[in-house]
């Protein structure tokens, strides 16, 4: 069924049908219908559609939402997209009455109503699935305050941090993900319900109306961006591309961390895999997997940006690619994030200690509490690295002597800065590294979450 051929004196060609006709907007069916159900009870309230029939038309819509619920709505080949299959299979439910259902509206201001009552369900149960990872990063993190590893950069080991710590990083970035999607939510507060083809309508309609019972906040100030606009749905799919690379990022550690060169962490059997060849190995595949498709969220990110570019006010067919740059996208975040969230359930963390490298610094800040510029002080450790180096000797084996080698307003007692633990508990910086940094974050992610 398609809803604009009248004016045409044959059916679709099938070549025509291939290319244009897609089912991608069929998960939109629940939207619809309930845009639909709003749709009819304002052109009752306005007196477009006698009430009788406005009665009808709303029982034969909850009969299909019913269908839609339990998943036995049954698709045809000849519906030409979720809007036209709803049309005919209220028209089978109730008659005739049923081909008043368009009065009113456009496809271009249905299908911009679908997308975002969709985006509004989705941008919930994101927020809840950030949630709900952002607190097992922090139980995680309570777990390991006082688990001690090397912070990196460069990939090469720095300073002497909790677990902890690291782990909250990402929490944080977790709940500004949940902010991002939570912001969103407001400029989707917007109904683009009435704004029609793209130039309003003649009829006595009130958008106000359906606005309403839909639950926005505001009508649409200008018909042509109602219908011409996908700003919002680029949005939506930044926001789930920016929550893929944190979790990317995180991914990657992950893979790292498991590995026998770091051995940091063990995940449970039934969230890894094997080899095919090599019997003794244990993959973390759902992180690697979690990195991969990161790529397919920053591909629907460009698609939908690019899609905009050169596009004329308002509808143009090209719009209709935007759907499946949203499911790809916000499904890519979806089912990451609940398969991370599991596996981060499973893991046990048990790393080796850190480098006492990692305390250069420390030895460095040991002169400049006495004055020295740090500038100096950084070039007096740096000449202590390099003698021990050539030595073949790691940091904890220098002795005083060469302490006043390296620098003669080193002092004796510095030597004591020269301990990995020693390091994170002399940490006072706000926010810094340290296992009461680890505490007061934790409190506050509780609160915040």
């Amino acid at each position: 069924m398609t809803l604009w051929g009248g004016r045409f004196g044959s059916e679709p060609d099938r070549v025509l049908w291939e290319y244009t006709v897609t089912d991608d907007d069929r998960r939109l069916l629940p939207d619809d219908i309930r845009g639909s159900m709003a749709h009819v009870s304002m052109l009752g309230d306005v007196g477009l559609v006698p009430l009788d029939d406005v009665g009808r038309l709303i029982e034969g819509l909850v009969t299909i939402l019913a269908e839609a619920e339990d998943s036995s709505f049954v698709f045809l080949d000849t519906d030409e997209d979720v809007h036209s299959a709803v049309e005919r299979r209220l028209i089978e439910v109730v008659g005739d009455v049923g081909r008043t259902l368009h009065t009113g509206r456009s496809r271009n201001d249905q299908v911009a109503l679908d997308v975002r009552l969709y985006m509004r369900r989705m941008a919930t149960e994101r927020q809840r699935q950030l949630t709900e990872f952002a607190h097992t990063l922090t139980g995680l993190a309570e777990q390991h305050a006082e688990t001690i590893v090397p912070s990196y950069t460069h990939l090469q080991q720095a300073q002497a941090v909790p677990l902890g710590h690291h782990l909250l990083a990402y929490a944080w970035m977790a709940l500004r993900d949940r902010s991002r999607f939570e912001d969103l939510a407001g400029r989707l507060g917007v109904s683009p319900l009435g704004a029609g083809a793209g130039g309003g309508s003649s009829l006595p309609i009130e958008p106000g109306n359906t606005a309403r019972a839909l639950g926005f906040d505001v009508v649409f100030a200008n018909s042509m961006d109602a219908v011409g606009s996908r700003d919002l749905v680029a949005e939506h799919i930044w926001c789930a591309t920016q929550a893929m690379v944190h979790l990317s990022r995180l991914s990657e550690e992950l893979v790292l961390w498991s590995s026998s060169e770091f051995g940091w962490v063990r995940f449970g059997d039934d969230f890894t895999t094997g080899s095919s060849a090599l019997p003794q190995k244990k993959n973390p595949d759902i992180a690697e997997l979690a990195r991969g498709r990161t790529a397919g969220a920053i591909g629907a990110l460009t698609s939908i940006l690019t899609l905009q570019k050169g596009l004329p006010l308002t509808y143009n067919r090209d719009l209709q690619e935007d759907k499946s740059y949203l499911f790809a996208a916000d499904d890519l975040l979806g089912g990451t994030l609940a398969a991370l969230t599991a596996m981060l359930g499973s893991a046990e963390f048990d790393p080796p200690p850190a480098s006492p490298w990692v305390t250069a610094l420390d030895l460095a800040e040991a002169l400049v509490e006495r004055g020295v510029p740090f500038r100096e002080a950084h070039h007096a450790v740096g000449r202590l690295v390099a003698l021990l180096v050539a030595d073949e000797r790691a940091l904890d084996t220098a002795t005083s002597a060469d302490l006043a080698a390296a620098d003669p307003r080193f002092e004796e007692s510095d030597l004591g800065r020269i301990d990995v633990q020693d390091s994170v508990r002399r940490r006072v910086s706000q926010g810094g590294g340290s296992v009461e940094s680890v505490h007061r974050q934790t409190e506050a992610l509780r609160r915040l979450l």
